[in-house]
């Protein structure tokens, strides 16, 4: 409201106005009045990508033996990953690792140290449907992926939610234009100028997942032996900040 009588008062005495609008100044003179109005809205949808975070660690008393066994875990997580129809194009790296074990438990023994020496991880992101998220998970962990589960929900089309944001945002500020108007006892017109500020994507950290004890291996179980769980797809929001500028008669 006190943009607008600003707004006014400028016109009324033939000043030119800029508003902070990129790459273009809207002129306020007698014969140019407006309103201008900054809103924000949202859009949501539920996520119809499930990007699956599938990967295991392995312990061993020395380098070959741990690189050994790690490679037949990573092989047989593949095998059953394309058995239960993932596609290659659906799985992606994201890490595998070689090293020494620095990390013990304090009431590890002797011997329990002696025998985690070294420590081989891997780890892929497999992106399925929603429905398939909880099958993923379960043929990897019988496979012997002991630490997989956490899922970063997506979504196919999000410039199309961040359209619809933007949409929503401008009839908001249209109605907050025309209420403004009102109280003026002056008529709306018709949209001048608008502007979408771009949306900032937070970063977060990944989600948990689930964790096999590494002390009972899980490899050579039988997929339908294990329970499967629960998955939900999570909604997708996205938040959009319209600049509008409305004339005004």
């Amino acid at each position: 409201m006190q943009r607008f009588v600003s707004a006014l008062a400028c016109a009324g005495t033939g000043l030119a106005f800029v508003l902070p609008a990129p790459a273009q100044t809207i002129q306020i003179d007698k014969t140019n009045k407006t309103i201008a109005i900054s809103t924000t809205d949202e859009a949501t949808a539920t996520a119809d990508i499930a990007a699956v975070t599938v990967g295991f660690e392995v312990f061993r008393p020395d380098y070959h033996s741990a690189y050994a066994d790690g490679g037949k875990i990573s092989h047989a997580v593949m095998d059953a990953l394309h058995k239960s129809g993932v596609d290659d194009k659906s799985i992606e790296s994201t890490g595998q690792s070689l090293q020494r074990n620095t990390e013990f438990d304090d009431k590890d023994t002797k011997e329990m140290r002696a025998a985690k020496q070294f420590v081989f991880s891997q780890s892929w992101e497999v992106s399925v449907p929603p429905q398939s998220a909880a099958e993923v998970i379960r043929v990897a962990v019988a496979a012997g992926a002991n630490k997989s589960g956490a899922i970063d929900w997506r979504l196919s089309d999000r410039k199309a939610l961040q359209a619809k944001a933007a949409a929503n945002a401008l009839v908001k500020a249209r109605a907050v234009a025309s209420r403004m108007a009102d109280g003026l006892h002056v008529k709306l017109g018709d949209l001048v100028y608008a502007s979408n500020q771009a949306p900032v994507v937070p970063l977060f950290p990944p989600r948990p997942g689930l964790t096999v004890d590494t002390s009972e291996s899980t490899i050579g179980v039988q997929p339908n032996l294990l329970p499967a769980l629960e998955i939900r797809p999570q909604t997708i929001r996205e938040e959009a900040t319209v600049y509008a500028v409305f004339a005004i008669e």
